[in-house]
């Protein structure tokens, strides 16, 4: 058991760094203030292997760890947790056709997802069926030599500007065993998009309706067979969650850092803030919390990599506690700024805005509960 990174993660972890200092930092006000989609940032990342961070060498693959793409969000979320899970969302859908798509279909699909000419979505969720994903309405019928696609997905990252859109579809009966995935092109006739969310956070990302209106996708864009939807989509989750957790933590992490620094420099009543015990006693805390939940953020990583019988369990664990101590020490980092905190000139309300939904999305933090006490009792009871 070895908790110190190796020098390849060291210079990973640098690389993600130095990129999110240098290409992310000075903009991510703007794109939040301005709802600014930086899409040729996010085409500079794939320049450096982030668009296809665990997709096969193959294609132009990066073929890294899950734990190497952990590192990745953690550092880039630093910068903009809005767009690094942008960044995160792409990967998985990536993952997806890589990991489940025929030949033919990577060959198709994967050079221009990893260079990000082409950005994929994720297409789960829909208007009556959010935690309950499994019921989900969107029909497709093959007709001839196409699927013919019936209804919409909601809360879509990308919708309207991605290219790419990995849509769980029915095309049995119900229940997720009549579920199936199919990779949906933006030209497809009969696609369209519902106007953009107006969000809380997230500004940097357009987030809009998928909508399909017997919607013609050849059916050679099915992936993985028929019937396989669910589980393909439910084992990209299991990636999500870890990479989303990471965004939480790198945001966490960097503000803590900033509160940290106000601390030093900052006075009342004489004295330095950071000479007050209660203060002290509070980042403490934080940072204590912040690298528990870092340790089975790492661990959770490890077992998806390894594909563990455990592996969904720990990654939504993960997933629940980090995205819970994420928002929670921005928040305090935030109170520890003052009035300044809650200014727009400084980040911290830019980041709680952000990692709100991180409690939210890839499964509610209330769904990440129900998944790991549903395993423990399998595992205990039967």
């Amino acid at each position: 058991m070895d908790f110190e990174l190796g020098e390849e993660q060291r210079a990973i972890q640098h690389l993600a760094a130095d990129f999110a200092a240098k290409e992310m930092a000075p903009h991510a006000a703007k794109w939040d203030a301005e709802n600014i989609f930086p899409r040729d940032v996010v085409k500079k990342a794939a320049g450096l292997g982030f668009g296809g961070l665990y997709a096969q060498g193959e294609h132009g693959g990066s073929e890294l760890s899950r734990l190497d793409a952990v590192l990745i969000f953690e550092q880039l979320s630093k910068a903009c947790p809005s767009t690094a899970a942008f960044i995160s969302i792409h990967n998985m859908a990536t993952w997806m056709v890589d990991s489940y798509g025929d030949d033919g279909q990577r060959a198709r699909f994967i050079p221009d997802l990893c260079s990000m000419q082409s950005i994929a979505s994720y297409c789960l969720t829909e208007p009556s069926s959010g935690s309950d994903a499994a019921a989900l309405r969107t029909t497709a019928v093959l007709d001839g030599g196409d699927y013919v696609l019936n209804g919409t997905k909601a809360f879509i990252s990308g919708g309207g500007s991605n290219d790419l859109y990995v849509s769980m579809v029915r095309t049995g009966g119900e229940g997720p065993d009549g579920v199936s995935c199919i990779a949906v092109p933006k030209d497809a006739k009969g696609l369209s998009f519902g106007a953009q969310e107006k969000k809380l956070g997230w500004h940097s990302q357009p987030t809009a309706m998928v909508i399909f209106e017997d919607c013609k996708v050849p059916a050679g864009n099915l992936i993985g067979g028929e019937g396989n939807g669910f589980k393909i989509a439910m084992a990209g989750l299991d990636g999500g969650r870890l990479n989303i957790a990471a965004c939480s933590l790198g945001s966490a992490q960097g503000c803590l850092d900033m509160a940290i620094d106000y601390l030093g420099e900052r006075k009342q009543f004489g004295r330095r803030l950071a000479d007050f015990q209660a203060l002290q006693f509070r980042i403490a805390d934080m940072a204590t919390e912040l690298e528990a939940a870092r340790l089975l953020l790492y661990k959770a990583a490890l077992k998806v990599e390894a594909k563990t019988p455990d592996a969904t369990r720990f990654a939504a664990m993960a997933k629940r506690k980090v995205t819970d101590v994420g928002f929670d020490v921005v928040n305090q980092a935030l109170q520890l700024h003052g009035g300044y905190g809650y200014l727009a000139d400084y980040p911290f309300e830019r980041h709680l805005r952000d990692l709100r939904v991180h409690q939210i999305l890839e499964g509610t933090n209330e769904i990440m509960q129900m998944v790991v006490a549903r395993d423990l009792l399998k595992a205990r009871l039967g």
